[in-house]
């Protein structure tokens, strides 16, 4: 059984390495490709990650920045409880609606529904579709609405 370990390379896959160094006939004699004198051609070759021959270093130029942000950090979309309330009762509200209704600029970006102001209206939400407060689900529960999962 051939199994992806033990799977054979291709057949011309894979040269042999060149040799440098072997003569005139190999066609890499003399300076064996590093060219003439230079720090290039000097047996250590080359310098420490980032040297740039005197020159100061990017990491250098570059402006200094304090602080982290994260890579993966969400930025949530904000509807506050009180902006609810224009909502007719019992509407099963989606990020689409509110979109349509002009709450949040975008039905695609992540939405947290916060616990600002009063809530007066039933209103349905799911878990799926929006983050909340604890303080929100609260008020949502209260005014005689639902949050699913």
């Amino acid at each position: 059984m051939i199994t992806l370990h033990t799977l054979p390379k291709p057949k011309g896959s894979t040269k042999p390495k060149r040799r440098i160094g072997r003569g005139y006939g190999s066609g890499r004699a003399k300076t064996s490709g590093r060219g003439s004198k230079g720090q290039g051609a000097r047996s250590n070759r080359g310098s420490r990650p980032g040297f740039e021959g005197g020159q100061v270093r990017l990491v250098m130029r570059l402006p200094k920045k304090r602080g982290f942000s994260a890579l993966n950090k969400k930025e949530y979309q904000v509807v506050n409880a009180s902006q609810l309330n224009r909502l007719p009762a019992n509407t099963e509200v989606t990020p689409t609606l509110l979109a349509k209704k002009g709450y949040i600029p975008s039905a695609a970006k992540p939405t947290k529904v916060l616990a600002t102001g009063e809530l007066t209206v039933a209103l349905k939400f799911s878990k799926q579709h929006f983050a909340f407060s604890e303080a929100a689900v609260e008020k949502i529960t209260k005014a005689g609405g639902s949050v699913s999962e």
